[in-house]
């Protein structure tokens, strides 16, 4: 990695470690999510069987997806907000 070599150890170092600890943030604050990660595969899940149905069940199926789309943008937002 000639990159790496060109930088000072301890700016890669220091890279690395705020790698990590970005990380170890990021899983802390998914983990109090459970619900809301749950409910966001379960949303996904529906969308995928939802697009794979044949016919568009008169217009029910493209309604359907739309609120899933606007569900998971909720979910998503109320997982960025993490409380």
């Amino acid at each position: 990695m000639p990159i790496l070599k060109s930088l000072p150890a301890k700016t890669v170092a220091l890279s690395a470690a705020s790698l990590v600890v970005g990380a170890m943030v990021g899983a802390a604050a998914l983990a109090g999510q459970t619900h809301m990660l749950a409910a966001r595969d379960a949303l996904l899940t529906a969308r995928q069987e939802l697009s794979q149905a044949k016919h568009n069940k008169g217009g029910h199926r493209e309604a359907a997806i739309s609120l899933i789309n606007k569900a998971l943008d909720q979910v998503n937002a109320g997982i960025r907000a993490g409380h």
